[in-house]
């Protein structure tokens, strides 16, 4: 029924991005009896399960656990994380089957210049990259800040360049403007976007989005939400731990919220000021 289905196994996070809305949600991490109620829960409608919404899932205390459950289950599963603790969790995601996809959002580092120099930094992601990579995992280094921070982004492709021995300049890009670095590993390039319900945001209103029609999202307390946008939960269907999906997904205000996409009329105010959503329009 969907794409792919978004559970949040931690709201914890590491960094604190300027770019990311964050959560005033309580901090926690999923439990594992918890996650494998919504995983049993949503394997029906999905092959493809990502560990996050908020949250760094690296910071999962039993992330093993988590992604064996995955594999049980016959997920493929996609993990995004800001990269930080690759060398520390590489063991951990090397010998997990299930993990089909790893993202690397480096356009995290502008916010927090962490402790850790830049070039340790990108030589842990570029190496967890390569691990990876060569069992079998797609890996892409996301640089979602396009126009931002120009001169960051050049040291960075300066530094990806090295560490791979290419020149990034050269490489060419795929039908979405994709460059590959090494096997299997991709420098993936986007505008910043602004969050659903932003003030600041002063765009277009959205017309259509792919929330209950491609994706589902559940949060670390078990509330389903339509999108993985909606990191504080302001559009709660039910919740996951207590509910049947089909309960869920029958809901007086999911048929709405899906029926609106279908007349390009978003029937909930956040949808309709949301600055990624518009660009479907």
């Amino acid at each position: 029924m969907f794409n792919r289905a978004y559970i949040e196994i931690t709201n914890l996070c590491n960094f604190h991005c300027d770019f990311c809305p964050g959560t005033t949600r309580p901090p926690m991490a999923m439990r594992l009896s918890d996650f494998r109620t919504a995983a049993e829960k949503l394997r029906p409608l999905t092959d493809y399960l990502y560990l996050h919404v908020m949250g760094e899932p690296l910071l999962h205390p039993d992330l093993d656990k988590v992604l064996a459950i995955c594999r049980e289950l016959g997920f493929k599963t996609c993990i995004t994380t800001n990269g930080l603790l690759l060398p520390k969790k590489l063991d951990i995601l090397r010998d997990a089957p299930a993990l089909h996809k790893l993202s690397i959002s480096l356009h995290s580092y502008e916010s927090n210049r962490p402790d850790v120099p830049l070039e340790t930094y990108l030589r842990g992601c570029v190496d967890a990259c390569d691990v990876m990579g060569q069992r079998g995992t797609v890996c892409t280094l996301r640089l979602w800040n396009k126009g931002a921070e120009p001169q960051l982004n050049g040291e960075i492709e300066r530094i990806l360049g090295e560490l791979a021995g290419v020149d990034t300049r050269l490489l060419p890009r795929d039908g979405v403007g994709n460059r590959r670095l090494m096997y299997r590993t991709y420098i993936e390039e986007a505008q910043r976007f602004r969050w659903p319900g932003d003030p600041e945001y002063t765009g277009p209103d959205a017309e259509y989005c792919y929330g209950l029609r491609k994706q589902i999202a559940v949060l670390c307390d078990g509330t389903v939400v339509p999108c993985c946008l909606d990191g504080q939960g302001r559009l709660k269907l039910g919740n996951i731990f207590f509910q049947r999906m089909d309960e869920i997904l029958g809901s007086h205000r999911a048929v709405c919220i899906r029926q609106g996409f279908d007349r390009r009329q978003p029937y909930e105010e956040l949808c309709r000021r949301c600055g990624y959503a518009a660009r479907f329009n």
